[in-house]
């Protein structure tokens, strides 16, 4: 492993000194200099007011838009400041042009809020939903992927990193796929944005989703959204206001041409300068160095908790991160997860609900999720498989 500059990390999150964090999929503990950058700016709207504190911030808050394009690789005018991952990503799906009989492919792996709203927009518009089945690997069948589009498709909809298991899809692969078929390719990087790098042209999505909560380590109410030229030109936010768009005249409007015509007025200016600070500290940790160290502990916790004669580990895929999904026989999950809160560590637990596609057509039902990030140590994975243990 690269040298980790581990000491200088852990002594920038407190939450470190009281818990054992492994819930970093749910929502990481941030870094100082966030909690640092999102109080200051809620003292100065304590202390100036709330329109002036914004006015003021006015050229940190633009700066924020570059960090991320850093991130990804994109412009800063492509991209727009969301409260999260889920909003943006509807704003662009709901804002597609769909049409009766449009074919929509997605992943086993699809998360439960963006399955919902495929649904619903099948209700809506009469589009199809066409599920690829997983590879012997565990991760998308990238054949069978190339086949139905072969068929025809208006868009392919998928989560780079799910939310029940170390999956890494390959998405990079996906995006050839769609180029090669002219098909829209949208993107949840919810769970990869700082945990894996992300470049939108190495990519070939046309939009890009994410959350500040989770590897990015930012406030929670904040996400952004990429949309690449040709989705600026296809799309239109399916609401609008007075940030979107321009009132020309009495019965006119006119919508702005950048991306922040998916975003509204009233917004999080705290938890986007905080945004903005987790991004730059994970910019300059560098994010192969951290994605190394995640796959790392990832691994290193996977194969432990897999040696536990009760435990049953069920991460898929050729490549996995640093989210490890596992169950302990005889006890339910959230009995786990509520015994290991006991002694001060975290978890989640994933239900067939959030999955229906992938853990419940895997007979599988509630299990509990361990997310490490590279902030977390093998010391703390040893405490964390000995706590499971003792189960």
């Amino acid at each position: 492993m690269t040298r980790f500059p581990i000491d200088r990390v852990r002594a920038d999150t407190p939450g470190v000194e009281s818990v054992v964090h492994f819930n970093n999929a749910g929502s990481a503990l941030p870094p100082e200099q966030v909690v640092d950058t999102v109080v200051a700016h809620l003292r100065r709207e304590a202390a100036i007011g709330g329109y002036e504190a914004s006015a003021e911030a006015g050229p940190r808050l633009d700066a924020v838009y570059d960090s991320i394009a850093r991130l990804i690789g994109g412009r800063s005018d492509q991209i727009a400041v969301i409260e999260n991952a889920t909003r943006a990503w509807d704003m662009a799906v709901y804002g597609y042009p769909f049409q009766a009989g449009d074919r929509v492919i997605t992943a086993r792996s699809e998360y439960v809020s963006n399955v919902v709203a495929l649904l619903q927009l099948r209700e809506r518009h009469g589009i199809e939903i066409v599920l690829i089945d997983d590879d012997e690997h565990g991760q998308l069948d990238l054949a069978a992927l190339e086949a139905e589009l072969g068929r025809g498709a208006a868009m392919v909809a998928i989560t780079h990193v799910p939310t029940s298991g170390g999956l890494v899809n390959p998405a990079a692969e996906v995006g050839a796929l769609c180029a090669a078929h002219d098909t829209f390719y949208v993107l949840d990087a919810c769970q990869s944005a700082g945990q894996v790098p992300l470049d939108v042209d190495a990519l070939g999505c046309d939009v890009l989703s994410s959350t500040g909560r989770k590897y990015l380590r930012g406030p929670r109410g904040t996400g952004f959204l990429w949309v690449s030229d040709r989705a600026l030109e296809r799309i239109e936010p399916p609401f609008l206001d007075l940030h979107a768009a321009e009132w020309t005249g009495d019965e006119a409007y006119e919508i702005r041409g950048d991306a922040r015509r998916f975003e509204n007025w009233e917004t999080y200016y705290a938890g986007k300068l905080g945004l903005g600070a987790a991004i730059d500290y994970a910019l300059d940790l560098g994010i192969e160095a951290s994605t190394e160290r995640l796959q790392v502990l990832g691994a290193e916790l996977r194969g432990r908790l897999d040696e536990l004669p009760r435990v049953a580990v069920h991460d898929k895929g050729i490549h996995r991160g640093g989210i490890v999904t596992f169950d302990v026989a005889g006890t339910e999950a959230v009995v786990v997860e509520a015994a290991l809160r006991d002694q001060h560590m975290n978890t989640s637990t994933s239900t067939p609900g959030h999955a229906r596609y992938d853990l419940a057509a895997r007979g599988l039902g509630p299990i509990v999720r361990a997310s490490v990030h590279y902030y977390n140590t093998t010391d703390e994975i040893d405490r964390f498989v000995t706590a499971v243990a003792s189960l």
